[in-house]
C-alpha cells in the first residue's frame, strides 16, 4: 500500500473512533451529574429521617412526662375534696380546747384524744401521698399564702404573717390551696 492510502485509512480510522470517545465523555459526564444528584438527594433524605426521628424521641420523652405529671398529680381534685374534712377535724379540736366546762370533763378529754387521734392519721395519710402543710411561720410569702387582711402587731414586724385563718396544703411541689392569713401593717 501506499502511503497516502495508509494515511487514509488511519485518518478515517481516527475519525470513527473520535465520535465514540466524545459519546462515552458524556455518557461519564452524565454518570456523574447523576451520581453526584443521587449522592444529595440521599444526603437530603438522611437529613430529613435524622431530624424526624429527633422529633420523635422529643415528643416522645414530652408525653411521658406528661404522663408522669398527670400520675403524680391525678388525686388532685380529691385531695383538695378531702382538705374540707380536715378544716372540720382543726375547727372541731379548737373548739374542744375553747370549752373550759368542768361537767363531764372525762367524756371531753376522751372525745378530743379519740378526735385527735383520727386527724393524726389523715394528716399522715395525706402526707404518705405527697399533701403536706404549707408552712405560716415568719414572713409572707405571696406564692403559697393568701393575705385576707392587715391588722395591728406590736408582737410582729411589717409583712409577718400574726394568724392563720386556714391552712394552705401542697401536693407534692405544687400548690393546692394557699394558706390564708392575716399579716401584720
Amino acid at each position: 500500500m501506499s502511503k497516502k492510502n495508509e494515511n487514509s485509512t488511519v485518518e478515517t480510522e481516527l475519525e470513527v473512533e473520535t465520535p465514540e470517545t466524545e459519546e462515552a465523555t458524556q455518557v461519564e459526564e452524565n454518570s456523574t451529574d447523576e451520581l453526584t444528584q443521587l449522592k444529595e438527594l440521599v444526603t437530603e433524605w438522611e437529613d430529613k429521617y435524622l431530624r424526624t426521628h429527633a422529633d420523635f424521641e422529643n415528643s416522645k420523652r414530652l408525653l411521658a412526662k406528661d404522663k408522669a405529671a398527670a400520675v403524680s398529680y391525678a388525686n388532685e381534685s380529691f385531695a383538695n375534696d378531702v382538705l374540707s374534712v380536715v378544716d372540720s377535724f382543726d375547727s372541731a379540736l379548737a373548739m374542744i380546747d375553747a370549752t373550759e366546762s368542768e361537767e363531764g370533763s372525762e367524756v371531753l378529754e376522751k372525745i378530743k384524744e379519740g378526735v385527735n387521734l383520727t386527724y393524726t392519721q389523715l394528716i399522715k395519710v395525706l402526707e404518705k401521698n405527697g399533701i403536706k402543710a404549707v408552712e405560716c411561720d415568719g414572713e409572707f410569702d405571696p406564692d403559697v399564702h393568701q393575705a385576707i387582711m392587715q391588722v395591728d402587731s406590736e408582737e410582729k414586724e411589717s409583712g409577718e404573717i400574726v394568724q392563720v385563718l386556714q391552712k394552705g396544703y401542697t401536693i407534692k411541689e405544687r400548690l393546692l390551696r394557699p394558706a390564708m392569713v392575716s399579716t401584720a401593717k
